[in-house]
Order: C-alpha cells, then sequence, then structure tokens
C-alpha cells in the first residue's frame, strides 16, 4: 500500500515563502500523477497543483500560478511545492495526493491522501 508522508508546512507572515515535501513510499513513482490539494476551514477541499511524473508536466490552480512550483526528485521519490509571495487567503491545510493516470486530479480520481500540513499565513 502506497503511503504519502507531507513535511514542511509551518507559519509564515504574508509575502513569505514555504517549501512542502511529498515523500512516496513506492517504487511506482514514475507512473503517476501527484500533486496538492488544500483545505481552509468551511470550505472545501481544492486542488492546487499537480505534475506528471513520466513527462515531468506540471499543472496549476489559477489561484497560485506564478507563485508556486511543484518539482519532483525521482532519486528521493519526493514532491516538493515550492510557495513564495504567501498570502493569507493560503492558509489552509495542505494534503499530498496521488492518483493513477493523467494530470490534473480531481478530487474523484485521488487514490492516495497523505495526512495533511497545515500552511498559516498572517497578514
Amino acid at each position: 500500500q502506497e503511503q504519502l508522508v507531507e513535511s514542511g508546512g509551518g507559519s509564515v507572515p504574508a509575502g513569505g515563502s514555504l517549501r512542502l515535501s511529498c515523500a512516496t513510499s513506492t517504487y511506482r513513482y514514475s507512473t503517476k500523477c501527484l500533486g496538492w490539494f488544500r483545505q481552509a476551514p468551511g470550505k472545501e477541499r481544492e486542488w492546487v497543483a499537480d505534475i506528471y511524473t513520466s513527462t515531468n508536466t506540471t499543472y496549476y490552480a489559477d489561484s497560485v500560478k506564478g507563485r508556486f512550483t511543484i518539482s519532483q526528485d525521482n532519486a528521493k521519490n519526493t514532491v516538493y511545492l515550492q510557495m513564495h509571495n504567501l498570502k493569507s487567503e493560503d492558509t489552509a491545510m495542505y494534503f499530498c495526493a496521488s492518483a493513477i493516470g493523467s494530470c490534473p486530479m480531481a478530487l474523484w480520481n485521488v487514490g492516495i491522501w497523505g495526512q495533511g500540513t497545515q500552511v498559516t499565513v498572517s497578514s
């Protein structure tokens, strides 16, 4: 059973940066879509970004385009989400997600979820 383990969340002031990491436990790393969703209190979980690991093709929600960058390190079986120019509206629990098939992911086709890591941006 694949597992996804996130790390790197924290509290930063508006305009700051954070890098989230998602470590996968399976060698089938190169054949799927890996990415991030987030959920703020009282709101629905929303897709943020993902990467198709075999082609390195990336996808971003409009709300984060130009500020967030998703990348992968095949040697470490890890996906990263570098976040710059953070805004208060980026405050949420961020979840790593994995899906077999093409990107971008939707809630309905996510196969595996991580436990989440909290990002808090103070204005």
